[in-house]
């Protein structure tokens, strides 16, 4: 297949959440598809602010590649197309950091138990340089129409890039917005996402404005999250509906819900650990701060959503507590990978809250088992090194790395004042 793009754009997520690319003109893809480009060790050891922590494994010495098919490339605008990227050795095999066959591996795993995966984005961003106090209301038709022009030619470039976006709205913060991504299997929708990062900052920039990802963009404002909807099916067959358990689970969907729950605190050094991360993940914020499970309850880490004419594609669960530092690939392999341990386990589903759980007492909450996800970055990356759905999805060499990045982000971080790492990061997750 050839191109009338001028510039073809590889890239991969690191381990702070941020892309990472290689470009090369039209003529030499089929170099970027066969070699791939080059780049050092330590690509996968940079933090969110650029810092590298270097491990005895990845740093200056030694070379990897990124490589692409051409059957993934994008065209995502201004004879510019793109690929999601795997990262490889020298000789071929495929890295063991690589984020993308960390995901296909766990989709494969899923598939021996005939367990099939769909997974729905939700894309939350704040546009900053275009939008007016005065204009904006939180959900607003106003402040939507205000954007008229930014969503419309949004969605064009998102129709040229093969992009499903479902809607679009105005959120709660000042300049923020949402987008819904249609479920897709497990590694399209994640490639999809970096899709939509790419076309919501190149849309904003044409209009004068830049677009963050970020946490927490603005001292005190909205965070922004990055909600992940997943439905299991086994043999065809939703484990959501179309059983006798609670809003019809299956006793697999039962597994599957208790799973989230019972490994959900070990894993939030991969969903939601960036140094702006703990700012968002707080009570009251529909953030998903307490972890818990209930039917469409925003305040709870795992909201269900049953089936019902109002939900077209079927029952689902909706991962709150991911933000956008996660790297997406390594996100969704780590909740589906928590999802399966449930149901192997034949875990029990936990009593439902249906209530903001910020409104319990202590006593309450202790008897309904609901504690917080934790934020303090030590005991997060403890939490990392000694689960055993993380060693399994993920495999060491991410998990040491991983624990590498994030220790020097909270030692390069923590004594900043919240103002100034908050506009240093504001714009790290953007492309």
């Amino acid at each position: 297949m050839r191109y009338t793009s001028e510039l073809i754009i590889g890239s991969i997520v690191d381990l702070a959440g941020v892309s990472r690319a290689k470009m090369v003109p039209a003529n030499r893809v089929d170099v970027f598809v066969t070699s791939g480009m080059g780049a050092s060790p330590s690509w996968s050891v940079f933090c969110a602010d650029d810092a590298l922590a270097f491990t005895a494994e990845l740093s200056a010495v030694g070379d990897l590649r990124l490589r692409i098919a051409e059957s993934d490339l994008r065209a995502v605008g201004d004879d510019v197309s793109w690929a999601p990227a795997t990262l490889h050795e020298l000789d071929g095999s495929i890295s063991a950091v690589c984020s993308r066959t960390a995901l296909r591996r766990t989709v494969q795993t899923l598939a021996h138990d005939n367990l099939e995966a769909r997974v729905g984005h939700e894309i939350e961003f704040t546009l900053f340089g275009g939008v007016v106090a005065e204009q904006w209301s939180a959900y607003g038709l106003g402040a939507a129409l205000a954007q008229e022009s930014f969503v419309r030619d949004l969605l064009v470039n998102a129709e040229r890039a093969q992009l499903n976006i479902e809607q679009f709205h105005a959120e709660y913060g000042l300049g923020q917005f949402e987008i819904s991504l249609a479920p897709a299997s497990p590694l399209e929708a994640a490639d999809s996402v970096i899709t939509a990062r790419i076309l919501i900052c190149r849309t904003a920039r044409s209009h004068g404005m830049a677009a963050s990802f970020s946490p927490m963009p603005i001292v005190g404002g909205s965070g922004n999250g990055a909600h992940q909807h997943i439905s299991l099916t086994r043999s065809g067959e939703s484990i959501f509906s179309g059983g006798r358990q609670d809003y019809g689970m299956t006793a697999d969907g039962a597994g599957a819900v208790g799973g989230l729950l019972a490994y959900l605190a070990d894993l939030g050094a991969v969903l939601a650990s960036s140094p702006l991360s703990g700012l968002r993940l707080q009570p009251d914020t529909w953030s998903g701060a307490f972890i818990c499970w209930g039917h469409e309850n925003r305040e709870a880490a795992v909201r269900f959503c049953a089936e019902s004419i109002g939900n077209p594609h079927g029952a689902n669960v909706e991962v709150k507590v991911v933000d956008a530092s996660a790297n997406p690939y390594l996100a969704t392999a780590v909740i589906l990978g928590a999802m399966h341990a449930g149901i192997a386990g034949a875990l029990t589903l936990p009593p439902e809250v249906s209530v903001n759980p910020s409104g319990l007492a202590d006593a309450q909450r202790a008897v309904l088992s609901i504690t917080r996800m934790p934020t303090e970055m030590g005991e997060m990356l403890q939490r990392l090194r000694l689960s055993e759905v993380a060693k399994s999805v993920l495999g060491d060499a991410i998990i040491d790395a991983m624990v590498a990045v994030k220790a020097l982000e909270k030692s390069r971080c923590s004594e900043l004042d919240e103002s100034v790492l908050v506009e240093r990061l504001r714009y790290a997750w953007s492309a």
